[in-house]
């Protein structure tokens, strides 16, 4: 089945595009990180331009974030003082992301920008949690047990400003979270991600927080991230394409939730490996479809079809409102994004309820 994109120009198959939402909404729910690294070069490599890409696929993040952080909410697993000074630094960091965005965008550099990113990031995030996660099995099998310390202290710790954060029990300074969320607000700006492969591992050792509230706190953090990510681009660029931010949705938050039960029954190191691997593949595809790749104008995942389409009535609509009433659009893709996630949080929750009622056992959400 195809569809015309009104505002990204292009004509994608809509079966496809929900497949392969799905497929990286379980990929996420799976290995417990946002699914932006992994969706923005799909949705490239399927043929939409990556400044599109990028814009879209945060909004697809915006519904999924709010989505896992209200289950997160309901369980009482979120440190909201340590997030909320994420927050406030992934602010400024978007702010600065943009302009640069902005600036490559100008001197129509971005795409090429976007690409090398991508194969950097994930490259070194990648390499780094493969040799974690080699050495953890490789330990597990070996029965070694290593005695660590409660919390490491590095010179970050000790600037100024230090304060208490009760609900993650570490006492440290607060420009820590506040610098790691201008960084992560930076990289999400340019990157379209939520920025949780960065935050998760930061957050447990270089915080320092307790596992258990980094998830919660993670996806707390990037509603907020996400949501100006956005707003910007919406209001800036006018890059939001709402007839394609309703197929991501659809598939992607269909996934996590799949991929969430799956996700239980596997060890912590296993999916770090896995993670990684997967990250150092999407790096060096990447790379392939931008330099090495023949004809890398056009889509390297199609189905192929004769079929040309032309722009629906409700595209039409999508259009002309994003001309003439570009702040009622930018609002718009933005409540839409947080309907779904609310929704969808709680109709898992109604559903926990209803199968815990049915077996006399406490809800799981």
């Amino acid at each position: 089945m195809e569809v015309f994109l009104p505002i990204a120009e292009v004509q994608i198959n809509i079966v496809l595009f929900l497949f392969v939402s799905f497929v990286i909404g379980f990929l996420s729910g799976l290995f417990g990180v946002g699914g932006g690294f992994l969706m923005t070069p799909f949705l490239i490599f399927m043929g939409i331009p990556p400044a599109y890409a990028v814009a879209n696929e945060a909004n697809n993040i915006l519904a999924s974030s709010t989505s896992g952080s209200l289950t997160h909410w309901f369980k009482k697993t979120i440190d909201l003082k340590i997030g909320w000074m994420i927050i406030a630094g992934g602010l400024i960091g978007t702010a600065f992301g943009m302009l640069t965005f902005g600036y490559f965008k100008g001197i129509d550099k971005i795409d090429l920008v976007i690409t090398l990113a991508y194969m950097y990031v994930l490259a070194i995030i990648g390499s780094f949690m493969l040799r974690d996660g080699i050495m953890e099995i490789d330990r597990i099998k070996k029965k070694v047990i290593i005695k660590k310390k409660l919390h490491t202290h590095y010179w970050i710790h000790g600037l100024p400003f230090r304060t208490r954060f009760k609900s993650s029990k570490v006492y440290e300074s607060a420009l820590v979270p506040i610098i790691l969320g201008i960084f992560v607000g930076f990289v999400a700006a340019i990157m379209g991600v939520g920025g949780a492969f960065l935050m998760v591992p930061a957050m447990i050792y270089l915080i320092g927080m307790p596992t258990k509230l980094v998830p919660g706190t993670s996806l707390f953090v990037t509603i907020f991230v996400t949501g100006f990510v956005v707003v910007s681009h919406a209001f800036a660029y006018n890059t939001i394409d709402l007839v394609l931010v309703l197929i991501l949705i659809t598939g992607s938050i269909l996934g996590v939730q799949t991929g969430q039960k799956i996700g239980q029954r596997l060890q912590g190191s296993e999916l770090k490996t896995l993670l990684a691997l997967l990250m150092l593949s999407v790096g060096v595809l990447m790379a392939y479809n931008t330099f090495f790749r023949n004809g890398a104008d056009s889509p390297a995942i199609k189905i192929p079809t004769d079929k040309i389409v032309e722009i629906s009535e409700f595209g039409n609509t999508i259009f002309t409102i994003s001309e003439k009433y570009p702040i009622v659009y930018g609002a718009s893709s933005i409540f839409l994004a947080l309907v779904a996630g609310v929704a969808a949080s709680f109709i898992r929750k109604k559903l926990s309820q209803w199968r815990a009622a049915r077996l006399n056992k406490p809800a799981k959400y």
